[in-house]
């Protein structure tokens, strides 16, 4: 299909796209990798009257290092934070998560902030970012920064907090370096979204768990984060005994969809089976 007629904006800094975005307001879209909007727009689901291309913006891209924190720009696509060491060594979790998306070719296009900012709930994205502590960087007019803590950043389906006017422009991430990671996808073919994801990260410390962080994906209609399985794995042996008393309530409290691909109850049980064979995975057991 051909998507309807629309304007063309190409900005080259981050002002000249947070101006693009305050002439044309809600005519305008914002495309960053392509990969979820193109489709939309060729399928005329959505027929914005602009689309502002951040492709142009090097600001906006590349991974780097500030004292505890790895910095990712929000164009950053898939394959470099995939092939970045700062990423692998400090914030491996997100890494893991990446390598499960898609395709090479979805990847190489893909970038990290566009999938936060579409904020499907089957993303493999959102989980790893709320369980390693992400701070997101917004863009505002007037030159104009707030940044928002992963926890608060997810507002309902396909809904952030990033506003009207605004870009999400960095992800800065905690290092958690020496920490175990794992993330566990279930698909039924590959290179689908998740039917159910768990993202987890554990420091261990003398064979039992000093601190644990647990993502789950498609499991409500954001990213959501087992808090209370996180402090029940705290002390705990890592063995798959302990493990999995620790995590039997995880499904508690989410609301997963119902499809096709298996209903609410089928969707509660995979997050218990996934969620202990995370952490042990990321605990080395």
């Amino acid at each position: 299909m051909i998507p309807a007629e629309f304007d063309y904006v190409a900005p080259e800094s981050v002002a000249d796209a947070v101006a693009a975005l305050a002439e044309h307001g809600d005519e305008a879209k914002v495309l960053a990798g392509g990969q979820s909007l193109l489709p939309i727009l060729r399928m005329r689901l959505n027929a914005p009257g602009v689309i502002v291309d951040l492709g142009r913006i090097a600001e906006l891209r590349g991974v780097s290092e500030d004292g505890d924190h790895v910095v990712i720009g929000a164009m950053t696509p898939y394959s470099e934070v995939l092939a970045s060491e700062l990423v692998s060594t400090h914030a491996a979790l997100l890494s893991k998560a990446i390598a499960t998306v898609a395709d090479p070719q979805i990847r190489h296009r893909g970038t990290v902030g566009g999938a936060l900012v579409h904020a499907d709930p089957a993303g493999d994205v959102g989980a790893p970012a709320l369980a390693l502590g992400a701070q997101l960087v917004v863009a505002g007019a007037g030159g104009t920064t707030r940044t928002v803590a992963a926890d608060d950043f997810f507002e309902d389906l396909f809904t952030t907090a990033v506003g009207d006017g605004e870009l999400l422009t960095q992800i800065r991430i905690p290092k958690h370096t020496g920490w175990g990671a794992h993330y566990e996808k279930f698909v039924r073919v590959s290179h689908q979204w998740s039917i159910v994801g768990v993202a987890a990260a554990v420091r261990t410390d003398g064979g039992s768990i000093a601190e644990a962080r647990v993502g789950l994906t498609n499991m409500g209609s954001t990213p959501l984060r087992a808090k209370a399985v996180e402090e029940a794995l705290v002390g705990r042996q890592a063995t798959d005994e302990a493990v999995r008393a620790a995590v039997a309530s995880v499904a508690e409290g989410t609301n997963p969809p119902s499809d096709l691909n298996g209903d609410a109850d089928y969707r509660r049980h995979l997050a218990t089976v996934l969620t202990r064979r995370a952490v042990l995975a990321a605990a080395g057991a």
